[in-house]
């Protein structure tokens, strides 16, 4: 997982080994749950049926992780999860005080307020006489006691756990959060100080919050301790043409990488291509036979290809050098077009659009563009709200690649910005090309004043 290889489902050797592990159940059951979600609940009720025997960190990670994929999940309430706040609640009899414990045998359902002091829960004087009156409290956590402090609690409890770590910064990516999972990495840092992989996870969510240089001292760090840490090398260089032979040379190592890493790698080659004004040539043959030639391979995930080879077609476009490419597109969007590949990723979702739409498989555009829709109806209010967004960028997708450009600008108003559309699951390099598609319309249109 943390090396992003190949091999991610030999997780589902471990419950075949030890059918009692908890933690073996409940992870085979979070890789299934994308791969194939209907094995997945087997999975979750073999690991509840050991949770008594199962140890404080077994329990913790079931109960982050059973939550992490049920459905219609509150994400911020799954980032608390994996911080093992839960668990800190449960300790406040014991940090508070046996008079809590007391006033919980009393009232079950009781809460309290809290104060947040460093590394402790205190009770003040005042909220203590409180507490003497009154058996019926509201929860209240001060303003610093805030979910940041939470996610701070599970990696002062299991600083090593660097898979937890993970999991909870890939969480936060799709929250739009680079500023919560720069503060998880710092927070586990002094405890992995030569740890494989702790570099590349401080990198990246530096160079979302455009910390260039910090970005690049962390990655050569992580660099360092292993030069096949992907993402150390994803941040190493990031000038055209040293980020060009810096990766290129660290190329061999990526054919053990998931389709996607090592696709995503390549994508960022030819981008750096593109932006360098080499000869559009050479970008085809990076799409050729580094990108699209994974799919030859017995192991590949397609999805995954996919993902990044239409984001290059995108940018590609934009540049009006799609025609280089003759009917590379028009292949793609035709394999793309069978329902079992969308509603995956809300980033491949919206590119699938404009490629179905640009190729004139409106029905299948229309299709996916409702089931859009529909799976939005179905998110709970919050995720609703932090998703519209989202919906308006697939619709201006939509028309975009219909060649209506002056309604999709009218969808995205004036004021677009790609950088604030991080919840569909993009760095800031891949909606890069989304402001160059508003930036493109707008003089198309005639709008560039406005």
């Amino acid at each position: 997982v943390l090396s992003y290889g190949r091999n991610r489902k030999v997780i589902l050797e471990a419950p075949v080994l030890d059918k009692d592990c908890v933690l073996a159940n409940i992870l085979a059951a979070h890789f299934l749950s994308s791969s194939d979600p209907s094995k997945a609940p087997s999975l979750i009720e073999a690991a509840k049926a050991g949770i008594e025997q199962a140890s404080s960190y077994e329990k913790a990670v079931f109960e982050a992780v059973n939550y992490l994929i049920s459905q219609n999940r509150d994400d911020d309430v799954a980032v608390e999860l994996h911080s093992k706040c839960m668990s800190v609640l449960r300790q406040l009899p014991t940090l508070c005080g046996n008079f809590i414990k007391e006033l919980i045998n009393r009232d079950p359902n009781v809460s309290f307020e809290i104060v947040w002091q460093f590394d402790k829960f205190e009770l003040s004087d005042s909220v203590y006489n409180y507490f003497s009156a009154n058996t019926a409290i509201t929860l209240t956590l001060t303003a610093s006691c805030s979910l940041h402090h939470h996610h701070l609690f599970l990696l002062r409890d299991f600083p090593r756990d660097l898979l937890s770590l993970k999991r909870a910064q890939i969480l936060c990516f799709y929250m739009g959060r680079p500023d919560l999972s720069l503060d998880l990495v710092q927070q586990v840092l002094p405890r992995n100080q030569q740890e494989n992989f702790i570099y590349g996870m401080l990198a990246f969510p530096l160079l979302e919050l455009g910390r260039m240089a910090d970005a690049e001292d962390a990655a050569k760090k992580g660099f360092e301790i292993n030069n096949q840490d992907v993402w150390a090398q994803h941040a190493y260089k990031c000038q055209y043409k040293e980020a060009v032979q810096f990766m290129e040379e660290c190329s061999n190592a990526w054919s053990s990488c998931s389709s996607f890493m090592l696709t995503h790698n390549w994508w960022h080659v030819a981008v750096c291509y593109l932006e360098g004004h080499s000869p559009i040539t050479k970008v085809r043959e990076v799409y050729d036979h580094c990108i699209w030639k994974e799919l030859e391979r017995t192991d590949a995930i397609a999805v995954e290809v996919c993902l990044n080879a239409l984001g290059l077609l995108l940018r590609v476009f934009v540049r009006g050098k799609l025609d280089t490419f003759e009917d590379r597109l028009k292949f793609l969007a035709a394999s793309l077009s069978d329902q079992a590949n969308w509603f995956m990723e809300w980033h491949l979702d919206l590119l699938i659009l404009w490629a179905l739409a640009f190729t004139e498989e409106l029905p299948k555009a229309e299709d996916l563009l409702n089931g859009l829709k529909f799976r939005l109806s179905k998110m709970n209010k919050k995720k609703q709200q932090i998703m519209q967004r989202a919906m308006l960028l697939a619709e201006a997708m939509y028309e975009y690649g219909r060649g209506n450009e002056k309604q999709a600008l009218e969808i995205l108003g004036p004021d677009f910005d790609a950088y604030s559309f991080k919840i569909i699951g993009a760095s800031d390099e891949q909606l890069d090309v989304f402001n160059e598609v508003w930036y493109t319309m707008l003089l198309n249109t005639g709008q560039v004043t406005k």
